[in-house]
Formats: structure tokens, sequence, C-alpha cells
């Protein structure tokens, strides 16, 4: 197969599988009442702990608007903003304890159906994989 041609079917695999993977996000945290955006911010601050509003749309990479997201994890009572004491331009976000109840009812299951995914694939090809998307993504952020 031509260079271009296998690139372009590379492409096409990685988003089908990168499309698939998000229905499996989207199925797993919709029955907790949460969508995968939601989950990714409830995830972040869960392993990270309080993180400034303005950083939890790259760490999370959330494209959408964090601070409606944010709305919406505070009226399920997931989320608290705290202000900076020290610069008023800073908002803090942190799990309340119904927020960390929650994570840590869900996250095992969580987990557990990722690695369902994954399990036909050795963890050296895990590696491997990893190692080869990055190489991708540095390269695609060049243009």
């Amino acid at each position: 197969m031509e260079l271009s041609n296998i690139n372009l079917k590379a492409l096409t695999v990685l988003i089908r599988a990168t499309d698939a993977l998000h229905e499996v996000i989207k199925k797993d945290v919709a029955q907790y009442g949460l969508n995968p955006t939601e989950f990714s911010v409830l995830e972040l601050l869960y392993h990270q702990g309080s993180q400034p509003i303005q950083l939890i749309g790259k760490k999370a990479l959330i494209a959408n608007s964090i601070t409606y997201v944010i709305d919406k994890l505070e009226a399920k009572n997931y989320v608290v903003r705290n202000a900076c004491s020290t610069d008023r331009r800073v908002t803090f976000v942190e799990l309340t304890e119904e927020g960390q109840d929650l994570m840590k009812k869900i996250f095992p299951d969580h987990e557990k159906a990722i690695n369902e995914v994954f399990q036909n694939i050795e963890p050296s090809e895990v590696a491997i994989l990893i190692e080869s998307v990055k190489k991708i993504g540095y390269q695609a952020v060049k243009f």
C-alpha cells in the first residue's frame, strides 16, 4: 500500500476507534445521569483535587463552555466553587462530599469498562499505541 494511502487508512481507523470509545464512555456514564463532559470534570477533580476553573477545560479536554458544565455539576451538588484567597481572578472548583461519594462508587466500574475495551491488547501494544498517538498529536499541532 502506498504511504499516503496507509496514512489515510490509519486516520480513518483512529477516528472510528475514537468514536467507538466515545460511545462506550457515553453509555457508561449515562447510567449515572452524567454526560462524558461532566464525568471528565468529576474524574479530574477526583484524581487531582481542587482545580482552578480556568484550567479545568484544558486538563479535562473540554471544548464546551466550562462554566456551563460546572453550573450543571453544581446544581447536582457534585462540585462547589471557592474563590482564591490571594487572587480574585481565580476560582477553584472541588468535589463536594456527594461528588466524592459518587466517584468512589462509579469510578471502579468505569475503569473496569475501559479495561474490557482493551482486554485483547497486550500491555506492550498499549504502550506502543500511546507513544504512536502522542507522535501524531505532536505533529498535528504544528499545522
